[in-house]
């Protein structure tokens, strides 16, 4: 039993990063299907999966269509519960799930300035004061993650879960475009981005290559530092 995922580009679709890595993470079979989240194609080739419009999409095994990130998690969750897609500990949980929302809702300034992408460091961006504010909240919400009583682990609630996988494409644009934050929060990105599934995510998305980028921030590149 198979699921389907359908995906925009790998090196920007941010919100495609977070539905890949759920399904990774959920140890279930699923195959990947690109579409043109750039030519133009995406609403034909989402046709049959209505009412969906967006990636990242899910179609199980038995038919059903799940857009919407959360819905997707959700789903995942309640279906394999043997993944512990969701921290086990209740209260665990229900900060994870905080932490989710807030992402989902949020963070707008941050992403519409710093769009996502994994193949460089744009050196000398200069953020914004919302952006900055944005910055601040992520921090502080990671704090109190980690600051979690039973928490058990490095990631923000202990164990890698949903949480994590909302913020992975956060700590890409934190590293992509050199942003200042705090020492504990820079090594929680670098921890992010090493993480072998995101890893193997970053690496297939090298293989297509863009001419011109589709984000330039116009200001130095660096190798990323993976």
């Amino acid at each position: 039993m198979t699921y389907d995922l359908y995906i925009g580009d790998r090196t920007f679709s941010s919100w495609s990063l977070r539905g890949w890595l759920m399904l990774e993470k959920s140890g279930q079979p699923f195959r990947t299907h690109m579409v043109g989240l750039y030519s133009g194609t995406m609403a034909a080739e989402l046709a049959g999966l209505t009412p969906a419009r967006l990636v990242p999409v899910v179609r199980t095994p038995q038919g059903e269509v799940i857009g919407e990130t959360l819905a997707i998690a959700e789903t995942l969750a309640e279906r394999h519960p043997e993944a512990h897609l969701w921290p086990e500990d209740p209260a665990l949980r229900i900060r994870a799930r905080w932490l989710c929302a807030a992402m989902a809702s949020g963070f707008t300034a941050l992403r519409a300035a710093c769009p996502m992408q994994l193949q460089h460091v744009n050196e000398g961006f200069e953020a914004s004061d919302a952006v900055k504010s944005d910055l601040a909240r992520i921090e502080e919400l990671w704090s109190w993650a980690q600051c979690s009583p039973g928490r058990d682990g490095p990631w923000l609630l202990g164990r890698y879960s949903l949480a994590d996988i909302f913020y992975a494409p956060v700590a890409a644009r934190i590293t992509g475009y050199d942003l200042n934050v705090s020492q504990a929060a820079a090594e929680y990105c670098r921890q992010a981005i090493r993480e072998p599934s995101f890893l193997a995510w970053r690496t297939e998305g090298l293989r297509h290559t863009y001419n011109p980028f589709p984000y330039p921030a116009g200001c130095p590149t660096t190798p990323w530092p993976v």
